[in-house]
């Protein structure tokens, strides 16, 4: 199911990956960000680390470690990264994910 277009016209975020591998929507406060990822290619996300992450499968796969931890989330799944533990897995196309970051300035927002 494609988000709803209230959710699509949110502003993007300018992530260091390409707009033809994933499309992003965000709301954004002083007390974090909220995230909306659809992933259009199958896509790797390196082993990095930040403040706290939660986030919940919406649609699609992904195969995330955290910290020591391989597992694979699914529609309906949600997974929660504690601040400073290293995270990176594989998510697959058609994938969306909404993610909500501790950091409010995690990824910057586009100037439409």
């Amino acid at each position: 199911m494609a988000y709803p277009d209230f959710i699509t016209d949110f502003p993007a975020l300018d992530v260091p990956f390409p707009e033809d591998v994933v499309q992003t929507a965000v709301i954004r406060s002083d007390a974090g960000l909220v995230a909306f990822f659809t992933f259009l290619k199958d896509f790797e996300l390196p082993l990095h680390s930040h403040k706290a992450q939660w986030g919940t499968v919406i649609e699609g796969e992904v195969e995330l470690t955290i910290g020591e931890e391989t597992k694979t989330y699914r529609p309906g799944d949600s997974y929660s990264i504690p601040s400073g533990v290293e995270h990176g897995g594989t998510i697959k196309a058609g994938t969306r994910v909404i993610d909500v970051f501790e950091e409010p300035d995690r990824y910057p927002v586009k100037s439409k």
